[in-house]
C-alpha cells in the first residue's frame, strides 16, 4: 500500500508540476520539455537540474553575467533559448558546440560589448537576436560560412558599420535589422548575397546617401525602414529592382528633392504604405515629379497632406499636394 502511495505521489508530481527535477527560481513544464526563470536573485546559470530532454528555455530579468559551453551541455536538446534583459557581458567561443539542434538564440537587453570568433557557430541558428546590447562591431568570425540565419537582429547597439564579409555568410536570410545604430555607410556591394531578403530596417541610423547598387540584389524585399536617418540624396535607380516592396519609411530625413523616376518601379506599395513625411521639401521645379506622382498615387502614401513645403518662404508650409502647376514653375 505504502509503494503504491509514494508511486501515485510520484506521478502527480510528475504530470502537475512537469518535472520531477527543477532549479530553484525556475519553473519546469515537462509536457512541451520547457524551462522558465525570471527571478531577479540568479546570479549562475542554472544548469544543475534542468531536465536534459529541455527545448525551450527562457531565462530573463536575472543578475547572470556569464555564460559558456559548459553551461548548456546538460540540455543538449535545446532548440530555443532565450536569455532576455539579464547582465550578461561575456559569452565563450564555441558556446553552441553541446547545442546542436538550437535554432533561436535571442539575447536582447544584456550589456554585451564584445563577441570571440566561432560563438555562434556549431549550432544550426536560424534566428539570432542582439538587440540592446553594447556592440561597436560585427564581425565575421561570429558565425560559420553558409549560416543557417534567417533572421538577424543587431537593432539597438553602437556599430558604425556592417562589415560585408559578415552579410555574405548569410544567403538564407529574409530580415534584417540594423536599426538604431550609428551607421554612417553601408558599402556598395554588401547585400548582393542576401537574395532572398525581405525585410530590411536601416532606420535611426546616420546614413546620408544610399550607393544606387545597394538594393540591385534584393529583388523579394517587401519592407524598407530608412526613416530617421540624414537622407539629403538618392540615386535615381535605388528601387529599380525592387518590384515586390510593400512598405517604403523615408520620413524624418534631409530630403528636399528625389530624383525623376525615383518612385516609378514601386507598383507593390501598399495603401500608405510609404512615408516622406517630415523632410524639408524645397518646393520649385525640381518637385514637379514628386508632385505629380503623389497626384496618382495619394491612396499609397502615408497622410499625403502632411509632405510640406519647408521653402520658398512664399510656399512655406503648404502641403506639396495643394500646389498648383504654375506655383511649382
Amino acid at each position: 500500500m505504502k509503494t503504491w502511495c509514494a508511486l501515485a505521489f510520484l506521478w502527480l508530481a510528475y504530470f502537475c508540476h512537469g518535472t520531477l527535477s527543477c532549479p530553484a527560481l525556475c519553473k519546469c513544464y515537462l509536457r512541451r520539455a520547457e524551462v522558465v526563470c525570471n527571478e531577479v536573485p540568479m546570479i549562475e546559470y542554472p544548469s544543475e537540474g534542468l531536465p536534459k530532454n529541455t527545448t525551450l528555455l527562457t531565462i530573463q530579468f536575472t543578475n547572470i553575467t556569464s555564460i559558456s559551453e559548459n553551461h548548456l551541455n546538460p540540455t543538449p536538446l535545446l532548440e530555443g533559448l532565450h536569455l532576455y534583459s539579464n547582465h550578461l557581458q561575456s559569452l565563450s567561443s564555441h558556446l553552441l558546440r553541446g547545442v546542436t539542434r538550437l535554432n533561436t538564440l535571442d539575447l536582447t537587453g544584456n550589456k554585451i560589448s564584445d563577441l570571440p570568433a566561432d560563438v555562434f557557430s556549431h549550432a544550426p541558428l536560424r534566428n539570432l537576436v542582439l538587440k540592446n546590447n553594447l556592440l561597436e562591431k560585427a564581425d565575421a568570425e561570429w558565425l560559420p560560412d553558409n549560416s543557417n540565419l534567417t533572421w538577424l537582429d543587431l537593432s539597438g547597439n553602437r556599430l558604425t558599420q556592417i562589415p560585408a564579409a559578415l552579410l555574405q555568410k548569410l544567403p538564407h536570410l529574409d530580415s534584417l535589422d540594423l536599426a538604431n545604430n550609428l551607421l554612417e555607410k553601408i558599402s556598395a556591394n554588401s547585400l548582393d548575397q542576401l537574395t532572398k531578403l525581405e525585410r530590411l530596417n536601416l532606420q535611426n541610423n546616420k546614413l546620408d546617401t544610399l550607393d544606387a547598387s545597394i538594393l540591385q540584389s534584393t529583388q523579394n524585399l517587401n519592407y524598407l525602414f530608412l526613416s530617421r536617418n540624414k537622407l539629403n540624396k538618392l540615386p535615381q535607380n535605388l528601387f529599380q529592382e525592387l518590384p515586390q516592396l510593400k512598405l517604403l519609411s523615408l520620413d524624418d530625413n534631409q530630403l528636399s528633392h528625389i530624383p525623376t523616376g525615383l518612385l516609378d518601379p514601386l507598383k507593390s506599395l501598399d495603401e500608405e504604405g510609404l512615408d516622406l513625411t517630415a523632410n524639408p521639401w524645397v518646393c520649385d521645379g525640381k518637385t514637379e515629379y514628386l508632385w505629380r506622382w503623389l497626384q496618382k498615387n495619394k491612396e499609397k502614401v502615408f497622410l499625403p497632406d502632411t509632405i510640406i513645403c519647408a521653402s520658398p518662404p512664399s510656399l512655406m508650409g503648404r502641403s506639396v499636394m495643394s500646389l498648383t502647376e504654375s506655383e511649382l514653375n
